[in-house]
């Protein structure tokens, strides 16, 4: 069954401000709330906060249907589902796998199994205590941990797509492209870049988060678009039609450079309605908007 909001409630999302403010937050998350108790936002077994890396949030958690869980074998690894790797946003200063009271981010996982997957949501070490390239390091050292781990839970290690939204898709693009320190992208069948941006500005057009991430360090060195076009996996990005400067960066500027680079048009989906904070909060509620067609992308690319 396709899950679609009301019209009523799409049109209070599109009459909020475009702006990302903790009130938008709040109010995007309380509109969506009911609709994720209705369809449940937990996986029926979720192992919590397994270690992989040394620090303390170097976290994730495994969502899967139960039946598997925990055992210590399920022979081939190619018997195994496909595995969803989530990275959450949060400007690179907060955010969190799991918010607690909130479907937030257990929902991806409960989406991720309803599709037959093994869901695993990450957390990671923040700016500014951990500026650039943290985030690809944690990413890196997840999706290894993955890789050696998930078969136990009935993943396949060879069958992997890793997505991020927002900062998280950021940090996504910076493994993805080796800034992380390794090129390892084994078992990674696809990529899904969730209203990020990849084309890092300098100077005075850098925001005071992504200050705080990136610290001075020119453009050069710290955008992943050149990478990201010289990918061979599959990529696919996404922006919220409310959200008009992730439009200006993870659509505009991608559409226009990957048309000069490749003479095709990248995959991008656009979540009709939706503000960058309910974009990532539609998943598995309003699936039209973005959830339905990354399962497409998901399922095309493991198959």
């Amino acid at each position: 069954m396709t899950e679609q909001l009301p019209p009523d409630v799409i049109a209070q999302l599109t009459a909020m401000d475009p702006e990302i403010t903790p009130e938008i937050v709040a109010a995007s998350g309380a509109l969506l709330r009911p609709f994720h108790d209705k369809v449940g936002y937990t996986a029926p077994k979720i192992d919590r906060d397994l270690r992989y890396g040394d620090h303390e949030r170097n976290r994730l958690d495994v969502h899967t249907a139960g039946e598997q869980s925990g055992t210590a074998d399920h022979g081939a690894s190619n018997h195994g589902s496909p595995v969803f790797v989530f990275v959450h946003g949060g400007g690179f200063v907060g955010g969190d796998k799991v918010i607690p009271g909130t479907p937030h981010y257990d929902h991806i996982g409960a989406w991720a199994v309803r599709n037959g997957w093994v869901g695993v949501t990450i957390t990671y070490r923040l700016a500014p205590q951990h500026p650039w390239p943290a985030g690809a390091e944690d990413v890196a050292a997840a999706v290894a941990w993955v890789r050696d781990n998930i078969a136990a839970f009935g993943g396949d290690p060879d069958r992997i797509v890793v997505a991020g939204h927002s900062a998280g898709a950021v940090h996504v693009a910076s493994y993805l492209t080796g800034q992380g320190g390794t090129s390892d992208l084994d078992g990674i069948k696809g990529a899904g870049l969730l209203s990020g941006f990849y084309q890092i500005p300098d100077g005075a057009e850098r925001g005071e988060l992504e200050v705080a991430y990136f610290g001075d360090r020119p453009s050069a060195e710290v955008s992943t678009l050149p990478g990201l076009l010289e990918l061979e996996i599959p990529l696919v990005f996404a922006v919220a039609e409310r959200d008009p400067r992730f439009q200006q960066n993870a659509t505009a500027i991608v559409v226009a450079a990957w048309s000069a680079a490749k003479g095709t048009v990248p995959n991008v989906i656009v979540s009709e309605g939706h503000n960058h904070i309910s974009q990532i909060g539609s998943i598995g509620v309003d699936d039209l908007a973005l959830g339905a067609q990354l399962a497409r992308f998901v399922n095309r690319v493991t198959e």
